[in-house]
């Protein structure tokens, strides 16, 4: 089953807090509302073939068919974000795509020779990262797709489709992550 998911459909940064940022996206983009969850937890991590996961925190919203992706982390772990930001330094982290054959889409990009560097497994979907800095300047996500997910991503586009600047902006739990 095709879900029309051809390209990338988020975009995510490495932010230094998530509140400032969601705000000052929602100034100047018209993003909104964010959702957040703080401290999110996998039921399954590998970063650099180890188990080693950082505390982060994500607030995601739509700048119109875009997802936009805000992560903020709270601790010096060795981490994807920390790989690509040294301290002090925020900015575009990854583009992500949804795909229908998860496990065809990463051999993919493994037989180009592109370095897997971080997979997890959380909330019922799998979502791995591709260091593909060297070709587009930032990580490479793939997510997987299920109906759950789907949901929570209708879900968040209608709640942008009815927002407006001015209406508050986050939304605590992001429920459906």
């Amino acid at each position: 089953m095709q879900h029309g998911f051809p390209g990338v459909f988020q975009y995510a940064y490495f932010v230094e807090n998530l509140a400032a940022s969601a705000a000052q996206f929602a100034a100047l983009l018209g993003a909104g509302p964010f959702f957040i969850t703080r401290h999110h937890k996998t039921d399954a991590f590998m970063y650099q073939d180890t188990s080693l996961e950082a505390d982060v925190s994500y607030a995601f919203g739509y700048a119109g068919a875009a997802q936009i992706q805000l992560i903020e982390q709270h601790d010096a772990t060795p981490s994807i974000y920390l790989d690509m930001f040294p301290s002090g330094s925020f900015g575009l982290h990854h583009v992500a795509k949804l795909v229908e054959d998860y496990p065809a889409a990463k051999q993919a990009l493994v037989d180009q020779g592109i370095a897997l560097s971080c997979e997890l497994y959380a909330d019922g979907v799998w979502a791995s990262y591709f260091d593909t800095r060297p070709q587009i300047h930032c990580y490479t996500e793939l997510h997987s797709i299920s109906e759950r997910i789907l949901k929570t991503f209708s879900r968040w586009q209608a709640a942008h489709q009815n927002w407006h600047p001015g209406a508050p902006i986050f939304i605590e739990p992001a429920s459906g992550t």
